[in-house]
C-alpha cells in the first residue's frame, strides 16, 4: 500500500471512477483550478467552472442527475449549502419517493466542513445533522485517506442523492489555503493519520452505514465522525493514563447510521461519549441517544459537541468546539459517576 493525503484520495477515487464512468462530471467554483489533474485528464467538458450561485449550479446538477449524468457538485463549504437548500431538500431528496422510484438523483454535493483554524461561524460549520436529518439524502464524513476515497467511489456509485463532507483540518489543500492572509503563525490541531495515510493501489467501495471500530475498550464507548475521531483516539490514550479503558467507534457515514455497531459497542461498555462537532440541539448526539433508548439500552451517556454560534476569536472559539480536554473531562466524570 502507498500513503496519500487525504485530499488526493479523493482526487485518485474520483479519477479511477471517471475514467470507467464518463457520465460523471464535475461543476463548481474554480473547479479548474482545483481539480487541475482532473481537468487536465479529462478535459473541460466534464471538469466544469461555474459561477458563484450555488443555488444555481447546485440546481443544474439535480436536473444534470435526472437526465442521465452523475454530476459531483462543489460547494466550497457546507455553511454555503443553506442557499441550495431547495434543491436538495424539495427536489433532489423527495424526487425518487415522489415518482415510486422511476426517477432517481444520482448526484454528490462535495463541500469542505468543520472549523478549528479561526474563521468564524460562517465558514466553520458541519452541519452534518441537519442535513442527515432530511429523508432521501446520504451523509458521508470520512476520517482517513482510506475511507475517503472509498467512500467517495461508494458516493458516485449510489443512485440517490450524497453529501459527502470532508474536514478541512484533514485536507492538505485546504490547509495550504487556511495558512495564507496572515496566518502563518496559527496553528492548527491537525491529525496526522488523518491528514495522510496508507491507501489500496485500487479502489473498492465501502457500503454506506458501516462504522468502524478503532479502539477496543471495556470502561465507555466514544463514538464520532471526521477529525472527531482522531480527538476520541486522542482522549482514549489520555485515559488510559489514568486507568480507563476507553474504545472509539468511527460512524464514518451519519446518514444511514450503523445502527448495529452503535448498539454492540454501547452495550459492551454500559457508557457512550457521542463526540459530534455539530450543534448540540437536535443533532446526531440527540439521535444516537434516542436509539440506543428505543433499543431499550440505558447507558450513562454524554455528548461533547459545538455548543453555539463558533466565534472568530481563535482563543474563545476552543471552548465552543469539541477538543480533546473536553472529551476527557466528560468521559471521566461518566465513569465517576457510575
Amino acid at each position: 500500500m502507498k500513503e496519500i493525503t487525504f485530499a488526493g484520495a479523493i482526487e485518485a477515487a474520483l479519477a479511477q471512477a471517471m475514467a470507467t464512468d464518463p457520465r460523471i462530471v464535475i461543476f463548481g467554483e474554480d473547479v479548474q483550478a482545483l481539480r487541475s489533474n482532473l481537468f487536465f485528464r479529462f478535459g473541460e467538458a466534464r471538469v466544469r467552472p461555474a459561477p458563484i450561485s450555488e443555488s444555481a449550479f447546485v440546481g443544474a446538477a439535480v436536473t444534470a442527475a435526472m437526465a442521465g449524468l452523475r454530476p459531483v457538485v462543489e460547494v466550497m463549504l457546507v455553511d454555503f449549502i443553506g442557499v441550495t437548500m431547495d434543491a436538495l431538500l424539495n427536489h433532489a431528496a423527495k424526487t425518487a419517493a415522489f415518482s415510486g422510484n422511476r426517477w432517481q438523483v444520482p448526484l454528490v454535493v462535495r463541500a469542505s466542513c468543520g472549523g478549528g483554524y479561526g474563521d468564524g461561524g460562517q465558514h466553520e460549520q458541519s452541519l452534518w445533522g441537519w442535513l442527515a436529518h432530511i429523508p432521501g439524502l446520504s451523509v458521508v464524513v470520512p476520517a482517513t485517506p482510506a475511507d475517503a476515497g472509498r467512500l467517495m467511489l461508494t458516493a458516485l456509485a449510489h443512485e440517490g442523492p450524497v453529501i459527502y463532507l470532508e474536514h478541512k483540518l484533514l485536507s492538505a489543500y485546504w490547509l495550504d489555503y487556511l495558512g495564507a492572509g496572515g496566518r502563518e503563525t496559527v496553528s492548527y490541531d491537525v491529525p496526522e493519520a488523518g491528514a495522510r495515510g496508507p491507501v489500496p493501489d485500487s479502489w473498492q467501495p465501502l457500503p454506506l452505514g458501516e462504522a468502524a471500530q478503532w479502539r477496543q475498550g471495556s470502561d465507555l464507548t466514544l463514538l464520532s465522525v471526521g477529525v472527531g475521531v482522531h480527538r476520541s483516539l486522542a482522549a482514549a490514550e489520555r485515559l488510559q493514563a489514568e486507568g480507563i479503558s476507553a474504545g472509539v467507534v468511527d460512524l464514518r457515514t451519519v446518514a444511514p447510521l450503523d445502527e448495529n455497531a452503535i448498539r454492540e459497542a454501547v452495550s459492551a461498555t454500559g457508557r457512550v461519549v457521542v463526540v459530534d462537532e455539530d450543534y448540540e440541539k437536535f443533532g446526531l448526539a440527540g439521535e444516537i441517544a434516542a436509539l440506543l433508548l428505543e433499543a431499550g439500552l440505558k447507558p450513562a451517556y454524554a455528548r461533547v459537541c459545538t455548543t453555539g454560534t463558533i466565534p472568530y476569536d481563535r482563543r474563545r472559539e476552543e471552548e465552543v468546539l469539541p477538543n480533546v480536554g473536553r472529551i476527557v473531562t466528560a468521559a471521566r466524570a461518566l465513569v465517576e459517576a457510575s
